[in-house]
């Protein structure tokens, strides 16, 4: 499997865990974030755990701007050569009623979520067309099969990313570019705790039960799923459920939901 992969979000969470996976199979990463200390961190981490035998080079981008994001692409490409893995793992999410966030706060979200998703993707298929056996991974959320409480800013970035992964699989099923699309849901991370203290109290009581998952768990799923040439793959009996019957179950979920806010007395 030796190669190189690119990986936005790379220096933190899944994108981070996903990278590890890579590594120790003998896999050269380069990791796209934002932050210049998270990077150098997460670029240690990585070559101590695989004893030197790979490179870890870091591109410090953000996903938002596109002409910062092709240059880190162009550069890590020029450093270790076309990639045969591109993972798009960089997203925030900002939980709220629709009442009460800002129109920022839905453009920030649609901005990195969705446009960081898509420049990803049409930045690096030029580079990943170039390999024997490219992979291209998106990561969605569980948020993506349906409307739920909390999300209206989050939730539709997700469509959209699930939407784009749709076509991009038939569109470049041809070109010998396999596509595959996450859904994780919570997942331990640096994000995730950000969120729970922005969480509304309904947004909560859905989550219940859940539960949490370790991001090596998530990545090494991933990892997994895209080496087979899976298209999707979710977490847990409850979202494989639901991505199998999301239009169907659509109904019952808002239903539930309703009962919940009534239940909640919570100030929308």
């Amino acid at each position: 499997m030796p190669g190189h992969a690119i990986i936005t979000g790379g220096s933190s969470g899944i994108g981070l865990a996903a990278a590890k996976q890579l590594c120790s199979r003998g896999v050269s990463v380069s990791l796209v974030a934002r932050n210049r200390d998270k990077l150098a961190a997460a670029r240690e981490m990585l070559l101590a755990a695989a004893n030197g035998q790979v490179a870890v080079q870091t591109f410090s981008a953000d996903v938002r701007d596109p002409d910062g994001l092709k240059q880190a692409i162009a550069s890590a490409v020029d450093s270790l050569g076309p990639p045969g893995w591109g993972i798009c793992s960089a997203g925030i999410v900002i939980p709220g009623t629709f009442v009460k966030q800002t129109l920022r706060d839905h453009e920030d979200q649609w901005r990195t979520n969705y446009l960081g998703s898509l420049q990803f993707a049409h930045f690096i298929l030029p580079h990943l067309e170039k390999s024997s056996r490219p992979r291209l991974v998106l990561i969605a959320s569980g948020a993506a099969f349906a409307g739920l409480y909390g999300y209206s800013s989050y939730g539709p970035a997700k469509f959209a990313v699930r939407g784009l992964a749709e076509s991009l699989r038939v569109e470049l099923k041809p070109r010998n570019v396999s596509v595959t699309i996450a859904f994780p849901g919570d997942t331990d991370t640096p994000q995730l705790r950000s969120e729970l203290k922005l969480r509304p109290k309904v947004t909560s009581q859905l989550a219940s039960g859940v539960g949490v998952m370790s991001p090596d768990a998530v990545a090494k799923g991933i990892i997994a799923a895209a080496e087979r040439g899976d298209f999707q793959v979710t977490f847990g009996w409850q979202l494989r459920l639901l991505a199998r019957t999301h239009s169907l179950i659509a109904p019952l979920l808002r239903s539930y939901q309703d009962r919940l806010v009534k239940r909640s007395g919570e100030d929308l």
